[in-house]
């Protein structure tokens, strides 16, 4: 999935604004700046730099990650280019 991700975003990073553990769970709100080259979340962003945040959650069962639940912030995107 992330090589998909650096094909489609090659600029993409992001960081931790905030992380919660309590095993099994953790919570990260991730901030991302990046410029995707093409469709974004069904989105014609096409090299428009974004800035968007990510909530995701993640269990973990022997070792591994079991589920994982992300929202983004699509709305926050949508905005930005409108306005570019």
């Amino acid at each position: 999935m992330l090589e998909a991700d650096y094909r489609a975003i090659p600029d993409l990073r992001f960081a931790i604004e905030l992380l919660v553990i309590d095993p099994p769970k953790l919570a990260a709100r991730l901030v991302f700046n990046c410029t995707p080259a093409g469709e974004f979340l069904g989105l014609a962003v096409n090299g428009t730099p974004i800035s968007f945040a990510e909530n995701v959650f993640y269990t973990f069962e022997d070792g591994r990650i079991r589920e994982v639940w992300s929202v983004i912030d699509k709305a926050v995107i949508e905005a930005q280019l409108r306005s570019a």
